[in-house]
């Protein structure tokens, strides 16, 4: 991000790092891919490398069973970690992982899982799979077996795990941060009972049989989902200030405070931090907003002759809903009605702007439109001089 932001302006250019800048069209995200390891390199998550290191065949399907549990467990801070305004418009919108905190494993790897908690221990070794391109150009060639799920939040792709639902403004410290956290706790508390003498198949067995429901292989995006995960118990939290709001719940503060990372202190401020910068970007927008709108769409409506009550009907609302905003006098308080504000009220101000922006003239229309902005090759003729 620093370099591409730096980059921009050695060019006179801002690069927009934002999650969603064009309505439809889809936006941007990163993909945060984590793996843990030992001091001396070995892939806890490469099942093949742990098991020739240490001779234990055992040790991958624990681990795995307590990542499972961990992200059953604190799927609530996963949540947090991703919130953002420009987040909260691609959350399960169909270009990127639902709001909803699972894990995929893959058939192979789940079907492994299950055999181990049912008490048949195995050495996990995945078969990659040949796919058929039907080209002769290209042939066969082969992939590993856990197939990536596109619409999970954080599928294992062989050897790692990947958050797919970070925004593309967010720095990922704050993701990395929560997901060692919450492993190194149930590591903890998986070390805890063995070293009290249980078994580490039964730990991880136990931990499987309870947490089991956050397992979800199938479409993320398949409307259904939503109902089943909630039935299930899974964490689905669509509203990215609830989900910051959740940062200071008991089960966080503890988490926090034992593994020497935050206080309460220190964790509430963090949280009240997120929302106000929630609060902050969406006021820097809906601001912007006003002005686009009162200093250049209604006098360009009004000088082509194009009505202008239905533009400033939602400017009035707009207003109000930012007043209401400011008059809220707790963060949180504040922070929820700055979603109201750009989700709904933003929204419906962006449509009459839009039906006004149909049947105005192209010539009078202040901003440029999508076509000049996405295809600047079809709008420029052979000097690159733009053609409207």
């Amino acid at each position: 991000m620093q370099i591409i932001e730096e980059t921009a302006a050695q060019y006179g250019l801002a690069a927009l790092l934002q999650e969603k800048p064009f309505n439809n069209i889809n936006g941007s995200g990163k993909h945060n891919n984590w793996s843990i390891g030992t001091k001396d390199g070995v892939n806890l998550l490469n099942a093949g490398q742990i098991t020739a290191k240490s001779g234990n065949a055992e040790i991958f399907p624990v681990v795995m069973a307590a990542i499972v549990s961990a992200v059953d467990k604190h799927g609530d801070l996963m949540r947090a970690a991703i919130a953002s305004p420009g987040n909260d418009f691609r959350l399960g919108a169909m270009e990127a992982p639902p709001a909803i905190i699972s894990t995929y494993l893959g058939e192979t790897l789940t079907e492994y899982l299950d055999a181990f908690r049912q008490g048949k221990p195995a050495e996990y070794k995945p078969e990659p799979k040949t796919v058929e391109t039907g080209c002769s150009l290209f042939g066969t060639f082969t992939v590993p077996t856990e197939d990536r799920n596109r619409t999970s939040p954080f599928p294992y792709g062989g050897h790692r795990f990947e958050f797919r639902a970070v925004g593309s403004a967010q720095n990922v410290s704050v993701v990395n941060t929560i997901l060692n956290a919450m492993c190194a706790e149930a590591f903890q508390e998986f070390a805890d009972k063995i070293e009290a003498g249980a078994k580490p198949a039964d730990v991880a067995a136990e931990a499987l049989n309870k947490h089991w429901k956050v397992i979800f292989n199938g479409n993320g995006y398949d409307p259904a989902w939503k109902d089943e995960a909630v039935k299930r118990g899974v964490w689905r939290i669509d509203s990215g200030v609830e989900a910051i709001s959740k940062m200071a719940d008991p089960k966080n503060v503890d988490l926090f405070e034992k593994t020497g990372i935050l206080s309460k202190e220190e964790l509430v401020a963090r949280m009240d931090i997120s929302l106000e910068h929630y609060t902050g970007l969406v006021e820097i927008e809906a601001n912007t907003m006003v002005d686009m709108i009162v200093q250049s769409i209604v006098p360009a409506l009004k000088g082509a002759n194009v009505a202008t009550s239905s533009v400033e009907a939602g400017l009035a609302k707009l207003k109000a809903k930012i007043d209401s905003m400011h008059a809220a006098e707790e963060t949180l308080a504040k922070a929820k009605i700055a979603r109201e504000l750009r989700l709904e009220t933003m929204a419906d101000v962006r449509t009459a702007c839009d039906d006004a922006e149909a049947i105005c003239p192209a010539s009078a229309w202040p901003f440029a439109t999508y076509r000049e902005l996405l295809f600047l090759d079809q709008n420029q003729d052979h000097q690159g001089m733009t053609v409207k």
